[in-house]
C-alpha cells in the first residue's frame, strides 16, 4: 500500500476511535449507589460471591450490562437491576467502575 493511502487511512481510524462516546465518571459514581450493596462502594466487593467491578475494562462492563438486559447473560439478581438502565447510564457506570483501582492481591 502506498504512503498516500496509508496516512489518510490511519487518520480515519484514529478519528473513529475518538468518536466513541465515553461515559461520565461523576454521573456513574452517583448512579452506582444501588450497585454498592453487592459490589462495594468503589466496585471492590468484600464478599467473594459478588464480582469486583473496580478496574474492569469499560467495554466489558458495557457489554455485560447490555447482555443482562437482553437475557443473553443470565442472573436473577442482575437482570432486574440492569433492565431500567439507559445506554448513557450504562456507559456512565462502566466509566466509573473502570476508573476505580482494583484490589491488588498479594502473593
Amino acid at each position: 500500500m502506498n504512503k498516500y493511502l496509508t496516512l489518510p487511512l490511519i487518520g480515519m481510524l484514529l478519528l473513529a476511535g475518538a468518536a466513541h462516546a465515553a461515559g461520565d465518571i461523576a454521573r456513574g459514581k452517583a448512579k452506582s449507589v444501588t450497585c454498592a450493596a453487592c459490589h462495594g462502594v468503589d466496585g471492590n466487593s468484600a464478599v467473594a460471591t459478588f464480582p469486583r467491578l473496580a478496574g474492569q475494562n469499560e467495554d466489558y462492563l458495557i457489554h455485560s450490562l447490555h447482555a443482562y438486559q437482553k437475557g443473553t447473560r443470565k442472573n436473577d439478581i442482575m437482570k432486574p437491576m440492569a433492565a431500567p438502565l439507559t445506554p448513557t447510564e450504562i456507559e456512565d457506570l462502566a466509566a466509573y467502575f473502570a476508573s476505580q483501582q482494583g484490589l491488588i492481591l498479594k502473593k
